[in-house]
């Protein structure tokens, strides 16, 4: 499960650009320009190629979410994988290195849904965003792995600049204080969104801007891929971002909640389908998700609670 030492090789680098279709001006990633244009190429080409999805989590016998960069690579470049928020930004973050960028990983809390909506205190360390740094000094957030209401694109480490999201929807970044801070009132980048100009800011997650070790995001990997309190263990989930072909344009998102297949196109969500078998649920992945599971990996859910019997 250990994050492990090695850097992504060139072979690696190439294989993942073209596998994310990022365009022509930055296939030649030894020469290309570290700037915020190839970064924001990257993490919407990322966010589009990979879904974020915890299906390593119950179609298993055995959990064991490995975050080696090469395992990583091996997973998420076939058979239409993606992976949850360690997966994917750990992986992220291993190809900004290999790339160039300054970049590095810090931990995040997380405030829970009821009701659709963020609410109530912010919780113990359950997510992980990557932090890249420009020779300017100018910092950006990018976070790849947050699912449906994350960032499409990179956000700048400045407090209240409104960036537009899919369709209507607006997020920034806010530094202030969380309203349950422990002892200190220390300053915190809170990452916040709303549906439309005319609602109020959500605020969804709050982190810092120091560097974790690969041993603290093993933790956090163990704890939300096993424990029984975490929501990953018990609900199924996939999110796949929906690129304009030829475009870095995000217009929309399909996603998969236990057995209900819905699509968001920049508006309202609404409903394609609903699975009551594991036969259904096996045909939506690959027919709507591009996803192809082996034998062993379908045969992993049976008996767990997750799995779908009519």
């Amino acid at each position: 499960m250990a994050t492990g030492a090695g850097k992504l090789t060139w072979d690696h680098i190439d294989k993942y650009l073209e596998y994310i279709e990022i365009p022509q001006q930055f296939r030649q990633a030894q020469n290309a320009e570290l700037d915020i244009a190839f970064l924001t190429a990257l993490h919407v080409h990322h966010i589009a190629a990979f879904p974020y999805e915890n299906l390593s989590l119950h179609y298993t016998k055995k959990v064991n979410i490995s975050l080696n960069p090469f395992a990583l690579h091996r997973k998420f470049l076939q058979n239409g994988r993606g992976g949850y928020c360690m997966e994917t930004s750990i992986f992220f973050n291993h190809v900004l290195r290999a790339l160039g960028f300054r970049a590095y990983l810090t931990g995040a809390r997380i405030r829970l849904r009821k009701d659709g909506v963020p609410q109530g205190p912010y919780s113990g360390w359950r997510h992980i965003v990557n932090i890249v740094v420009f020779p300017d000094g100018t910092r950006y957030s990018c976070d790849v792995g947050f699912g449906g209401d994350g960032p499409t694109k990179p956000l700048p480490l400045v407090s209240e600049h409104i960036v537009p999201n899919l369709g209507s929807q607006e997020i920034r970044l806010l530094h202030d204080t969380l309203p349950d801070h422990l002892t200190e009132p220390q300053k915190v980048w809170i990452y916040q969104y709303r549906n439309s100009t005319d609602k109020p800011w959500n605020s969804f997650y709050a982190f810092a801007e120091n560097e974790w070790a690969p041993a603290e995001f093993d933790a956090i990997n163990y704890w939300a891929s096993t424990h029984s309190d975490s929501f990953q263990t018990y609900t199924m989930l996939i999110v796949r971002f929906l690129r304009t072909p030829g475009s870095d344009e995000i217009y929309g998102k399909v996603m998969l909640v236990d057995g209900e297949v819905k699509r968001n196109l920049g508006g309202k969500t609404s409903l394609v389908l609903s699975c009551s078998t594991e036969e259904e649920r096996i045909k939506a992945l690959k027919e709507v998700f591009n996803i192809t599971l082996t034998h062993e990996e379908r045969a992993g859910i049976r008996g767990k609670s997750s799995e779908l019997s009519a």
